[in-house]
């Protein structure tokens, strides 16, 4: 018996590989995780929604839509939230692109971006980081053709960890075409501490073809619940919502959000805590020997060629390996943890390099 076979671009789709669980949950460093339980009044907010899981979600995510709003100072329409900001960016990409287009990246980033265009049948235009590890923003618009449907800049970059500079970003989005349309990844954006980084909001207020996405999975601690959303147009984000399945968001995970925003303080609290740990880390780790670029994000970045084999020797502390030599964008990537978990890194760090 012969199987149906799916559309031949999934020949081309690379699988997603999450990060490697751990032993223990403290010592998984691999999928830049919040390491703190969820903010105050979360849970309860949640769990008062459980109650009512007999009954679907509230379709329009009104909610979070509303409280998006009053946070960020934005009308209701401007807003789109689905399962985490990379369920967006799946639902932008189906309603913007198809076959013919191109979507240009830097590479090497997030590892979903490859998936999410390549199944609407679009082509995938990768332009390398500079040496530093950082977006090439020149090349990438050198790499703009017609065929452009939509440029994705991630910052701070995953998995590498800078960010991009705001001038270099609005210079960058000034020379492009208005038809194409460029996304702002701010997945990591509340641990951004350079003064020089871009602000994707400031840029989505004067350029109508700048969107930006954003998640509560990070900062926020709600990755188990998957929500992330975007700002941009009211005509892009209402294209994005129709191209997003019906009832993406729970309730619980609505509820969730939205206690999480009135979190101010406890979330700053947490947020500079995890800020330390990434400067602990970056200290500690070039101490001992190690090349590492700047990090504005919840981990830091180790360039090598041998990225599994680092990955497997810093074990049972769980990393993040990216296979491939360092030019290509091999390496390992390390979750800021909590403090006994950053210090268990640092040691095995350390006995790799001296061979113990």
């Amino acid at each position: 018996m012969t199987v149906p076979s799916p559309r031949p671009v999934f020949d081309a789709i690379p699988g997603y590989k999450a990060g490697r669980p751990a032993e223990h949950d403290e010592l998984k460093l691999s999928s830049n995780e919040n390491p703190f339980p969820p903010l105050p009044g979360v849970v309860e907010r949640a769990a008062a929604e459980l109650a009512r899981i007999n009954r679907y979600p509230d379709a329009g995510v009104a909610r979070l839509h509303a409280a998006l709003s009053r946070h960020l100072s934005r009308p209701e329409d401007a807003f789109a939230a689905g399962t985490g900001s990379v369920a967006v960016l799946f639902s932008l990409l189906d309603a913007y692109c198809g076959p013919g287009d191109e979507v240009v990246t830097a590479w090497r980033s997030f590892e979903a971006y490859p998936i999410a265009v390549t199944v609407t049948g679009a082509t995938h235009v990768t332009v390398p980081l500079r040496a530093d590890h950082t977006h090439d923003l020149d090349a990438m618009a050198a790499a703009v053709t017609d065929r452009t449907r939509v440029v994705v800049v991630c910052t701070p970059n995953n998995p590498t960890g800078p960010v991009v500079r705001h001038d270099e970003l609005e210079r960058f989005v000034a020379a492009l075409p208005s038809s194409v349309l460029v996304v702002v990844d701010e997945a990591y954006v509340e641990f951004v501490r350079d003064p020089d980084a871009a602000r994707g909001l400031d840029l989505q207020a004067r350029f109508d073809n700048v969107l930006v996405l954003r998640t509560f999975s990070k900062a926020y601690g709600l990755a188990g619940l998957r929500v992330g959303y975007l700002v941009g147009h009211p005509d892009v984000a209402a294209a994005v919502r129709k191209a997003t399945p019906p009832f993406s968001v729970s309730d619980v995970a609505q509820a969730a959000a939205v206690a999480s925003l009135d979190a101010v303080d406890e979330l700053a609290e947490r947020v500079d805590e995890v800020v330390q740990g990434r400067g602990l880390l970056l200290e500690g780790l070039r101490a001992q020997g190690w090349t590492v670029p700047d990090s504005q994000a919840n981990f830091v970045w180790l360039p090598s060629d041998q990225g599994p084999q680092l990955a497997e020797a810093f074990w049972p502390v769980a990393v993040r390996p990216f296979p491939g030599a360092v030019a290509d964008g091999g390496g390992v990537r390390v979750s800021v943890g909590t403090t006994s978990a950053n210090e268990r890194l640092l040691d095995v760090a350390a006995r790799h390099l001296t061979g113990r």
